[in-house]
């Protein structure tokens, strides 16, 4: 706010003042929110790289499994089997809020309608192999929650950042400059006014005196 654009009158002193308040106020509940979007992301990123390391495990291991079922009953069987299971997926994502921004829960649920195939001349692999591709889907969606929540709270982290040092930096010492200097004209205008009177009181006094 530009100085010489503001009367130096005691209404817009008030006012000032009112709107360094609020302004003060916004900047400590921005500074708060700033820091705990700081501590959830940061626990996010330690969460990511964990589960990161989890889905790369449960990959390799399932691709393990099912590459030991390929070599114990040949690949054409496994591709036969595989056709025969059936096995439903459902992701279901719903939503929490941090400090007011969205982000994802990402659930993965299975539906089995075994039996998929008989028993018999079919290797143990087989059923690892399902199980194993099951729980790195199901880490797979964990990681994904967890990517996007990143990116969401990375941006709004962002966000206010540059609110708080907006307020920092441009919107509070404005205030504060314009509130000394409105104060300052008053004073100012005061002492005048003091000055004036005293000369007028001891004008009439001369001029009683005269008479």
């Amino acid at each position: 706010m530009a100085l010489h654009n503001v009367a130096p009158t005691k209404t817009n002193l008030i006012k000032l003042k009112q709107e360094l308040q609020f302004a003060q106020l916004g900047y400590e509940l921005l500074d708060q929110k700033r820091n705990i979007l700081i501590i959830e992301l940061l626990n996010l990123i330690d969460q990511a790289a964990e589960f990161q390391e989890r889905v790369e495990k449960a990959l390799a291991e399932a691709y393990r499994t099912l590459e030991s079922a390929v070599l114990d009953m040949g690949k054409l069987k496994v591709v036969s089997l595989a056709s025969a299971v059936n096995i439903e997926s459902t992701i279901t994502l719903r939503e929490r809020r941090v400090m007011g921004v969205p982000l994802p829960v990402v659930e993965t649920s299975f539906q089995e309608f075994p039996p998929y195939f008989s028993p018999q001349g079919t290797s143990f692999w087989i059923d690892s192999s399902l199980n194993d591709f099951k729980q790195a889907l199901d880490v797979m969606g964990r990681l994904a929650e967890l990517k996007i929540s990143i990116i969401r709270l990375a941006n709004e982290v962002k966000k206010t950042i540059r609110k708080v040092n907006a307020l920092e930096k441009i919107a509070i010492p404005d205030l504060r400059n314009t509130v000394t200097y409105i104060q300052s004209r008053l004073e100012e205008n005061e002492r005048d006014m003091f000055v004036l009177m005293k000369m007028v009181k001891s004008r009439l006094e001369q001029k009683n005196a005269i008479s």
